[in-house]
């Protein structure tokens, strides 16, 4: 079991993300990827039946899904990055957007950042918000169970953006802003360098939860399989007062709003 290494742990807070190869086997990727071919009204075998830029797939609980997320080299980056006892192992694999090669436009492209909590009416995620501790939400992953190269539309990551979304949070305090409000306010924060989130099958990005994304049309010619679940936090999340020092998390937003 390999740990991160104090340079991959300043990356992280300095550009809000580190990227994990081999953090699953090519066995467990080809595993969950029949599971998924199962539900996608598609024949693996036959692009003329690839008709959709993007299938969007639910919750997942199976095996597979289960030992991707829960393997040694990942536990022990959650507890760098997070710290001891202080994230909850993920027990299911949700929200996978397929994506197929396609000339039409997904129309999902826009920059924005995941929220963390619900408001009045959890079924409505454009309402659930997100607050300047990142109240729930420890990590936003990007697990890569296909591969994916720079025209099979990977993620595009905004390096260091987290940095700039923590100051604009500031002035919302605890009740934070809504999804909406927030990516209606990214348009305001400076430009910044663009990251492809490529890589084999079996990588993991690990990302702050500030860290603006966004999708991208498929030019390759395989589908992408990928899927973005949350490590939650086991406790709260604190930015200030602590007695025991501060997490990776937690020390990225304390920089950036001191800056």
């Amino acid at each position: 079991m390999q740990d991160l290494t104090k340079d991959q742990i300043e990356q992280f807070i300095r550009d809000g993300f580190v990227r994990i190869d081999q953090a699953f086997s090519p066995e467990i990727a080809r595993a969950v990827r029949t599971i998924l071919w199962r539900e996608i009204d598609a024949d693996p075998a036959n692009p003329a039946t690839w008709t959709r830029p993007v299938v969007r797939l639910g919750m997942y609980s199976q095996e597979p899904f289960v030992q991707a997320a829960n393997t040694d080299v990942l536990h022990r980056a959650f507890d760098q990055l997070v710290g001891p006892g202080r994230w909850l192992p993920c027990r299911s694999m949700g929200t996978f957007p397929v994506r197929f090669p396609s000339e039409e436009d997904p129309g999902d492209g826009g920059w924005h950042v995941d929220a963390s909590f619900p408001a009045d009416d959890p079924a409505n995620y454009f309402a659930w918000r997100v607050n300047v501790r990142s109240k729930a939400r420890a990590l936003l992953m990007l697990f890569l169970f296909s591969d994916v190269g720079e025209h099979d539309a990977p993620t595009r990551i905004r390096v260091g953006s987290h940095r700039d979304v923590a100051r604009l949070l500031k002035p919302a305090g605890e009740p934070g802003l809504s999804f909406l409000e927030l990516a209606q306010q990214l348009a305001e924060l400076p430009e910044r360098s663009e990251q492809l989130a490529t890589g084999a099958a079996g990588t993991v990005y690990l990302c702050h939860p500030f860290l603006v994304h966004a999708a991208q049309p498929h030019h390759g010619t395989e589908p992408r399989f990928l899927a973005q679940p949350p490590l939650l936090f086991r406790e709260e999340p604190v930015i200030e007062g602590s007695t025991g020092g501060y997490s990776p998390v937690e020390e990225a937003i304390r920089q950036a709003l001191e800056e």
